[in-house]
């Protein structure tokens, strides 16, 4: 949901229905305060001003503080979610939100790209012994071997690490996908995809290339605005996600050559050599009376050539399966 809720814990409530609906797995949340995150200062890098940002103009204090969602909402959010049927978590930010997500009994906890070098937090929530969902957005090779070694030190059995391009949008083009294989031989944990690409052809071909986890920001309408609104889904977006992820999935499957059971009744419509003209006994084969059609219970078409200029038994009838007790 990140900040899409606009402000509104009437909207926020109608996101969760609403992600339930199109039949996500999980719900995140994001647990912070402006001042856990930041100082209100202006000046520097504490003002936003990359002209390509969405964010172009703001300071990080009140882009955090328009962004929040409250903690007094955490308790009617996640009380809804679990009548609802869906999973909710969250990605804290400082030691009182993990604090908080503990007392809510939080199942999981997620580790933005942005704090995966922050150690104490990373210490703080590997020591809750839940699963950890951690990007890896901005991070060197070593920044994230490192932080997978405070993680699983810490007490972190079961890890899942994302591959995340920092940028909002992100384009398919700096997406980078082989990281996925690669990341869950490198570091023998589940991977998956926080995507910030426009639609959910990136997340597809991700669950092609082994991903577990799908990530998405998630918003009622792109039109009515919200901080992460103009790279987040739709609901009937979501619907499609879930609904094409779960395609891949299941078509992976295993490696599988030869004929499979499914299949089977569709061997009749394979080619074999057929009769395709009245045949007297005696008379030879030729590319006249013999061809290769449909269906596919004749000799197979690999024999056609070491049957021509030999000659039939019997007399055979057009429309016959040819077969070697025939020559």
């Amino acid at each position: 949901m990140s900040g899409n809720h606009n402000r509104s814990l009437e909207r926020a409530m109608t996101i969760v229905k609403a992600a339930a609906d199109a039949g996500a797995h999980a719900l995140k949340l994001q647990t912070y305060t402006p001042d856990s995150l930041t100082i209100d200062h202006r000046g520097g890098l504490f003002d936003i001003n990359d002209p390509n940002s969405l964010w172009v103009g703001r300071n990080l204090y009140e882009l955090y503080q328009e962004a929040r969602t409250p903690y007094e909402w955490h308790k009617p959010l996640f009380d809804y979610a679990k009548e609802l049927g869906i999973i909710i978590f969250s990605t804290p930010f400082d030691a009182e939100a993990v604090d908080l997500l503990e007392d809510l009994g939080a199942p999981a906890h997620k580790i933005a790209s942005f704090e995966n070098n922050h150690y104490p937090l990373l210490k703080k929530v590997a020591a809750t012994g839940k699963p950890i969902i951690m990007s890896t957005g901005v991070s060197s090779l070593e920044n994230l071997c490192g932080a997978v070694e405070i993680l699983r030190t810490g007490g972190c059995k079961d890890l899942a690490l994302l591959k995340c391009t920092s940028t909002y949008p992100s384009t398919p083009e700096n997406t980078n996908l082989r990281t996925i294989p690669h990341m869950r031989e490198l570091f023998g944990c589940e991977v998956g995809l926080s995507d910030h690409t426009m639609g959910i052809g990136a997340a597809v071909a991700a669950v092609a290339l082994g991903a577990t986890v799908i990530e998405k920001h998630f918003c009622l309408s792109r039109a009515e605005g919200g901080v992460d609104s103009a790279f987040s889904l739709e609901p009937h977006e979501l619907k499609a996600l879930v609904v094409e992820t779960e395609r891949a999935w299941q078509s992976l499957g295993k490696v599988q050559y030869g004929i499979q059971e499914a299949e089977r009744k569709s061997l009749n419509y394979k080619r074999s050599i057929y009769v395709v003209k009245d045949i007297q006994e005696g008379e030879e084969f030729s590319i006249e009376n013999v061809a290769i059609i449909r269906p596919g219970d004749g000799m197979e078409p690999k024999y056609i050539e070491g049957i021509l200029g030999r000659t039939a038994r019997t007399a055979i009838k057009r429309g016959t399966a040819l077969t070697w007790e025939l020559i």
